[in-house]
């Protein structure tokens, strides 16, 4: 079998250098980098990316051995049928280490035709760190590299507002690129780095928030060989996702012109204002995904197609989703049902292996974020506890005890919100005291739950019910 790079794949396009890519992990190569090279082909666009590691250790050597070269194969559920895609990406020109080649690195950051800085440096990259030096070769936080990369742009030419950068950033976090750009500030600041440098941020720099769907589990190690076999190359940084993308991103007209991914036929959509469009994501997509993992585990199930496989239990979801979700969302009730019914399709995918106990890191906080809201907006309408969100809520508290009939749980997150759950459950007097208790632990919430009339006996009852006559059984009860 024929290793893959650039002399055995002659095919392959040479792009100019224009994109700036923080993270040469999975999800971006499957999303971003398929989509510029989607866009190049369709639009006969010439944009070359340039991968950047942003942490020391990483995999910048894997792509550079392959000349950059991988295939993305997507497969999914689109109309009620399955599709499958296998695509060559050849986008990106380079990947480089800045901590062993910082040269080069500067020499890309100062590169004239450098227009685009993408990123996903994970949830915890755009954070604050102590004694952050931007003049390090290179500073170690991700808003750091970016503060030293724009002062030097704006240094070497002379603060040609010509010269400025445009942000996209696909952190998990809401407002990326102002977060990112506001730490960029204070890092300016508390260097003392001069007024005109700060005035070039402000006037010539573009930090465009954006919203990322796509599931990527990665590297297809299960099934690899007969892969590799099918695309006649041995390439070792293949990446599987599921067909549906979706890209929602923040942005000025100029921008939209210069980047017109939606013209190439993706599913990218261009936004004014982010706000009532990731509401409406993260209540229909992540709430449920929120919803389903406790349900999910404790019936048994491992992925999110086996528990929604289950009639019952995916009733119980798009009922949520039909009746306490969506009335509780601003806008256009049959388009948002149709949103919603591509989003839950989606469960169905045969193809991804999508771990509940992967998606249930966090839980507790993501509930909040994601289900809470709804549940708040139920109650406030009709002044009812919703049946399906607050025994979503339930099955969340019995799935941190960390054990249920012959089922053993790993529970990642907050070590001391794990250790309060479960001393509460050791020490348990009657399962309404229990949930009073875990309910008003404001260090859990940052809000007392049990003030809410009525949850706590709603959701001690929806305990009492899966503890005593199983998770099914609650289940149904709250159809």
């Amino acid at each position: 079998m024929k290793a893959l790079n650039r002399t055995t794949y002659p095919e392959a396009n040479n792009y100019n250098f224009k994109i700036l890519q923080f993270g040469e992990g999975n999800f971006l190569r499957a999303f971003v980098d398929w989509m510029i090279h989607k866009s190049n082909k369709a639009l006969e666009t010439n944009n070359g990316v340039v991968v950047v590691q942003p942490l020391e250790k990483g995999m910048v050597d894997l792509l550079n051995k392959q000349d950059n070269l991988y295939h993305v194969l997507l497969q999914g559920i689109k109309d009620g049928k399955p599709v499958q895609e296998t695509e060559m990406v050849d986008c990106i020109m380079d990947a480089i280490n800045p901590y062993s080649d910082y040269e080069k690195y500067q020499e890309y950051i100062l590169n004239p035709e450098l227009e685009l800085v993408v990123s996903n440096t994970t949830e915890a990259g755009i954070s604050r760190i102590d004694n952050e030096d931007i003049h390090a070769r290179p500073p170690k936080s991700f808003p750091g590299k970016v503060t030293q990369l724009l002062f030097k742009r704006y240094q070497h030419f002379k603060g040609d507002e010509a010269k400025g950068l445009t942000f996209f950033c696909c952190e998990l976090i809401d407002k990326n690129a102002s977060i990112l750009k506001e730490i960029v500030l204070e890092l300016a600041a508390s260097h003392e780095l001069e007024t005109g440098f700060i005035n070039w941020i402000n006037n010539s720099c573009t930090f465009c928030n954006t919203l990322v769907d796509r599931i990527v589990p990665g590297f297809p190690r299960d099934n690899i060989k007969a892969i590799q076999e099918d695309i006649g190359y041995e390439d070792n940084l293949v990446v599987a996702g599921e067909y549906f993308h979706l890209w929602a991103i923040e942005a000025p007209l100029n921008i939209r012109e210069k980047y017109p991914f939606d013209k190439a036929g993706l599913n990218v959509v261009w936004l004014e204002d982010m706000t009532k469009f990731r509401d409406k994501k993260v209540r229909i997509l992540n709430g449920s995904h929120t919803a389903l993992v406790p349900i999910g585990l404790l019936s048994g199930y491992e992925t999110v197609k086996e528990a929604f496989d289950d009639k019952v239990i995916s009733a119980f979801i798009n009922g949520m989703v039909a009746n306490e979700i969506i009335p509780n969302i601003e806008g256009d009730k049959k388009n948002l049902g149709i949103f919603a019914d591509e989003i839950l399709e989606r469960f169905f995918n045969p193809y991804i292996r999508h771990f509940l106990k992967d998606i249930s890191l966090n839980s507790l906080s993501k509930w909040m974020t994601r289900d809470y809201p709804s549940l708040f907006d139920c109650y406030n309408s009709n002044g009812k506890i919703p049946a399906k969100l607050s025994l979503s809520l339930a099955a969340l508290i019995v799935l941190y005890r960390g054990k249920y009939n012959h089922l053993d749980f790993t529970i990642n997150d907050t070590k001391e919100h794990i250790e309060f759950i479960q001393n509460e459950w050791e020490n348990m007097q009657s399962y309404k005291s229990l949930t009073a208790a875990i309910l008003s632990n404001q260090k859990i919430w940052n809000t007392d739950l049990s003030s809410i009339e009525g949850l706590t006996e709603v959701v001690s009852k929806n305990i009492t019910e899966i503890m005593e006559n199983g998770i099914q059984s609650a289940i149904k009860m709250a159809q």
